[in-house]
């Protein structure tokens, strides 16, 4: 039997004291996200809360980021519009990597086993050249390696080869 109320999180390292979280959602709801922020603001937001942040790193709006401090992106990468990178591991994105809009990069889960559901959290790393399309979902603990695509509304549960492509079920194909 499942007993929430036991919930502890122990294990669970935020990684920044709880001003500097508070500074962070703050900062997020009110400038992070905004449309009229441009990207090179953005950027800038992100390294100021500890983010390693290459050069020519495009973030679009409505992109949520969980702790900055747990994030690190390779130069010429691209966040799309309404990516959302759960860190509450660490992600690592390499260079010249496309995360297309409302990607969800998720670090985060909980152990079914455990009575009280604590956390089974574990990073992602995701490599050079790689292609993360629309609404793609990656999961905690998963490898993407160089040059691999994923395609959009795929759900990414093991780890990616270099090169190789991963595509979403196609609901026209299995229904024949």
């Amino acid at each position: 039997m499942r007993s929430l109320q036991g919930f502890t999180g122990r294990g669970y390292d935020r990684g920044r004291n709880a001003m500097w979280q508070m500074a962070w959602v703050a900062c997020q709801a009110v400038l992070f996200k905004r449309a009229w922020m441009p990207s090179r603001a953005r950027v800038a937001l992100l390294r100021a809360f500890g983010a390693k942040v290459g050069a020519g790193v495009n973030i679009r709006d409505d992109v949520t980021i969980h702790w900055p401090w747990k994030l690190e992106i390779g130069d010429h990468s691209w966040i799309g519009v309404g990516a959302w990178i759960l860190n509450l591991e660490p992600v690592t994105i390499g260079h010249d990597t496309c995360i297309s809009q409302q990607v969800l990069l998720c670090t985060g889960s909980h152990d079914r086993h455990s009575p009280t559901f604590e956390f089974d959290n574990a990073p992602i790393v995701i490599g050079n050249g790689v292609w993360v399309a629309a609404r793609a979902t990656v999961l905690r603990g998963i490898t993407i390696g160089d040059e691999a695509m994923i395609g959009a509304t795929a759900l990414v549960r093991r780890d990616v080869s270099p090169s190789e492509s991963v595509l979403a079920p196609d609901p026209d194909r299995s229904a024949r």
